[in-house]
């Protein structure tokens, strides 16, 4: 008889859409001040410049942070001619930080660079998706979310799911179809006497796609229907 660890390893259920996560992500002005920005035009230290600042900056503001000073002159509304506004995650000593720029032909403008983590916080917070809030394990290139309930006994099959289990993995496949990528792993272990599921899932999702509301709203609910 094989240990229950290692029988539930075996028997957990994975299921993949294939695809190198994303790293790069295009986005609107709309999606900036849905993380909490303004795009601004301006001068930074003296110099003509696109930059951001909190939502509700108002032209003739000025503030310096980290060694630099910053003015005002416009809050845009809509993007610059032939600009696009992209967004990477990358890592550096196990950090995962977001920048946002701004791409015109083969050159970026930098207007943004916070820890990803942080910003996909608080992301969550002011969208109210509680359910990607309290299930977050770890983020970096791909964000890891976990929920997990009652105590472990042998996995049931596939053929044996119920049906919120079924649910889940539909929304699940419809997320990572959104998002380029992504990797469920579940482990369903039958009812409880009082007909409480349970249960352990991981879930990886690319986490510059989670900055898009949408997506984010769309796997907050199919984490939402698996109880």
């Amino acid at each position: 008889m094989r240990e229950l660890p290692l029988e539930v390893a075996l028997r957990t259920l994975v299921f993949e859409t294939l695809g190198r996560p994303e790293k790069e992500r295009e986005f609107t002005v709309e999606d900036l001040r849905r993380w909490g920005f303004d795009l601004l035009y301006g001068k930074v230290n003296g110099r003509p410049a696109f930059f951001v600042g909190k939502l509700g900056t108002e032209v003739g503001d000025a503030w310096e942070e980290e060694g630099k000073a910053y003015e005002v002159e416009e809050v845009l509304l809509e993007l610059p001619p032939k600009k696009r506004l992209l967004a990477r995650v990358f890592t550096r000593n196990g950090t995962a930080f977001l920048s946002a720029y701004l791409r015109e032909g083969e050159q970026d403008e930098e207007i943004l660079r916070l820890p990803a983590a942080e910003l996909l916080y608080a992301f969550f917070v002011k969208h109210h998706l509680h359910h990607l809030i309290n299930a977050l394990k770890s983020v970096g290139i791909v964000t890891e979310f976990f929920k997990q309930r009652g105590s472990e006994t042998v996995p049931l099959p596939y053929e044996k799911l119920p049906l919120v289990a079924r649910d889940f993995l539909e929304r699940a496949k419809r997320v990572e179809k959104m998002a380029g990528y992504g990797r469920v792993a579940l482990a369903y272990f039958g009812k409880t006497r009082d007909k409480d599921n349970r249960f352990r899932v991981s879930w990886l999702l690319p986490t510059v796609a989670l900055f898009d509301l949408e997506v984010s709203e769309k796997a907050n609910t199919a984490l939402g229907e698996f109880k």
